[in-house]
């Protein structure tokens, strides 16, 4: 029987749920993600998608769990049925692989925060410090390994003595010195034409199919919808708690984390890329592919904070906070794998070793190839959009009107639910997932002659060929994955 604690309070769920969603995803994936998709026009589809997609997923995603008290398997067959399991099976595994490659970015985090404590990042440019780092793939496995085991180490403390407490000290702190860095960054020279790049939004190019897929991706990613976190962080939940302003208070939460990590950072390449004749100009640095945008704030940050007072004393407590909120999100995603385990019959203790020792080894071609980590992203990135729509369709199966009133409204919501919920999971976010889809679908395969490669970094070919291996395998083992983790008592 497995014991469950309980948040101690709402404060305490609220931190531990803004810590997973707002990490590396707002101050290492955001800016570059805006960057590349049309600055102020990305802004457009990333919040339209926040109201559409984000937000509702996560109040299902509260719902779900509070109700099975079981991980993202038990919890679809749960609501669905056994023969369903399965598709628990693929959102948990979505998250995971999303986790195998987060942890070596989060190793990065520690990396530059040694680097900030011993004044390396001081003496020598972003782009130096960066360069010698990745050219010595080891010190990223170490790194990678560092991030695994301090976040491994807090899930194995439980619920309350490890996730919580962590979140309500260290989580306000990434804030107040996100707002330190951006008001800062928006003070330097030449700062007003970073806020015009991200705020004065070209609208022509919201033709293009990416800056949606890329909008959608974002947010999810970012605020965790999809992934199964706040699923297994409900496991543990009050049936009092408020599911919708929760759900509403981190999807703006983390969508605000975004913005002054955007500001940040885009202002500073403005301010501070290089005025050499012939350097590339700060907008095309910022719409660079390829692993100099995939390491965007780690090469522009360190430039911003040599330019305040205290720079090194300011550098190190911004990595401090950087490297919690890393492993804030982190510690949910090996909090999801370690629920699903423990719902099969492990204890916390034997989860948390398995799932952080297969999240090490799976991650090390991650760490050791940056193209490889930039393929794990765009491939279980979009695999949330996949994910997203897994849990309208459970909704939907359960029946969307008697999910509202049986699983949403009897909680102590501050604001109703009311019908739109029962039109957005039933007509509107599959909606969503259909046209992106196909729109995706069209776009790859008359862009791209060798779209159907599976091997690619990216294309549509590489994500068909690894979304359809977990598939296959979750279908096949549906009866034997159901049956552990359905007939453990919920204790």
């Amino acid at each position: 029987m497995q014991t469950k604690e309980l948040f101690t309070s709402r404060w305490g769920l609220l931190l531990a749920a803004i810590g997973m969603a707002v990490g590396t995803g707002n101050i290492w994936r955001f800016p570059r993600v805006a960057a590349q998709n049309g600055g102020g026009a990305f802004l457009i589809p990333w919040i339209v998608f926040l109201l559409l997609w984000s937000i509702p997923l996560l109040m299902v995603e509260t719902a779900m769990g509070r109700h099975a008290r079981k991980g993202t398997i038990g919890a679809f067959g749960r609501l669905m049925g056994p023969n369903y399991a399965w598709l628990g099976a693929f959102v948990g595994f979505c998250s995971m692989a999303i986790m195998f490659y987060y942890s070596v970015v989060a190793g990065w985090c520690f990396k530059y925060l040694s680097g900030a404590i011993g004044g390396g990042l001081l003496e020598q440019s972003g782009q130096q410090y960066w360069t010698a780092f990745q050219a010595n793939g080891w010190e990223s496995v170490l790194f990678h390994f560092v991030a695994m085991s301090v976040a491994g180490a807090i899930v194995y403390r439980g619920v309350i003595d490890g996730i919580e407490k962590a979140s309500k000290v260290l989580i306000p702190l990434l804030f107040v010195l996100l707002i330190g860095g951006t008001l800062r960054a928006v003070t330097l020279p030449g700062a007003t034409a970073g806020l015009n790049f991200l705020f004065n939004p070209d609208l022509s190019q919201l033709l293009d199919y990416r800056i949606w897929l890329e909008g959608l991706t974002q947010s999810a990613w970012s605020t965790g919808a999809g992934y199964g976190l706040l699923l297994s962080y409900a496991v543990y939940t009050s049936k009092r708690d408020d599911i919708v302003m929760n759900s509403m208070t981190i999807g703006f939460g983390n969508n605000s984390a975004s913005l002054l990590a955007g500001i940040m950072v885009i202002c500073s390449v403005f301010a501070l890329a290089p005025a050499d004749p012939g350097a590339p100009a700060a907008e095309e640095l910022l719409r660079l592919g390829g692993p100099g945008n995939t390491a965007l704030s780690f090469l522009w940050i360190p430039a911003l904070f040599q330019q305040m007072p205290f720079g090194q004393l300011s550098l190190i407590l911004f990595f401090v906070a950087l490297v919690v909120a890393a492993i804030s999100s982190l510690i949910a995603m090996i909090e999801l794998g370690t629920r699903i385990f423990m719902d099969a019959g492990m204890s916390r203790q034997s989860a948390v070793k398995f799932v952080v020792a297969g999240g090490f080894l799976l991650g090390l071609p991650s760490a050791l190839s940056i193209q490889f980590l930039m393929n794990q992203d765009s491939v279980w990135g979009i695999g949330l959009m996949v994910s997203g729509f897994l849990f309208a369709v459970a909704v939907n199966k359960f029946g969307v009107r008697r999910f509202r009133e049986e699983l949403i409204e009897p909680a102590r919501n501050d604001i109703r639910v009311g019908r739109w919920f029962d039109i957005l999971l039933k007509w509107v976010i599959p909606a969503e997932f259909l046209v992106m889809i196909a729109w995706w679908l069209y776009q790859a395969t008359i862009s791209d002659p060798h779209w159907w490669n599976p091997v690619a970094v990216f294309n549509l070919g590489t994500c068909v060929f690894q979304w359809a291996v977990a598939f296959i395998l979750f279908r096949v083992f549906n009866g034997r994955m159901a049956a552990a983790t359905l007939s453990e008592s919920e204790g």
